[in-house]
């Protein structure tokens, strides 16, 4: 006789494997979905707590709190203007994906921090390194007088 159970989870459709983040940018069905740097997901986060305890709807969970101080931790615009600002320079260029724009919008690229962060470049030659779609879409001097002027809004506070 044999062993019937019913399945333990939901069905899930298997990842087409068609998404890379290489020179040649393919995100799949995420290709032109608006991706939030940590620094505006910091932002909307603590607003939506706000909100919630204004109107004495807030659970502290575990989850919550650590992802609070991961965005404290790595999200390197805190002020508001800062944040519309690089997201302006960013916007600016249109040759940019998405994705792009909000991976040069904070910290560590997604490959180094087990897929949850993102990067502040420092250098051109950097940037091109950690997201090869950028290489043929912008000069080197270019993007680095961009990584110039999203340096001047990061605030080093330790």
């Amino acid at each position: 006789m044999a062993n019937e159970h019913a399945p333990t989870a939901r069905t899930r459709e298997k990842p087409s494997g068609d998404e890379e983040a290489t020179a040649d940018l393919k995100l799949g069905e995420f290709q032109t979905v608006p991706a939030l740097t940590l620094s505006e997901a910091r932002v909307l986060i603590n607003a939506v707590i706000d909100n919630r305890r204004s109107l004495r709807k807030v659970e502290a969970t575990e989850n919550l709190t650590k992802t609070q101080d991961y965005l404290e931790v790595f999200a390197r615009f805190k002020q508001k203007e800062n944040i519309e600002a690089v997201d302006r320079m960013l916007s600016a260029k249109p040759e940019f994906e998405l994705f792009e724009r909000s991976q040069l919008g904070t910290k560590k690229p997604l490959a180094t921090i087990t897929h949850g962060g993102s990067l502040c470049c420092e250098t051109a030659e950097e940037a091109k390194t950690l997201i090869p779609s950028l290489t043929n879409k912008i000069t080197d001097q270019d993007l680095q007088e961009l990584l110039d002027d999203i340096t001047k809004l990061r605030q080093f506070v330790e």
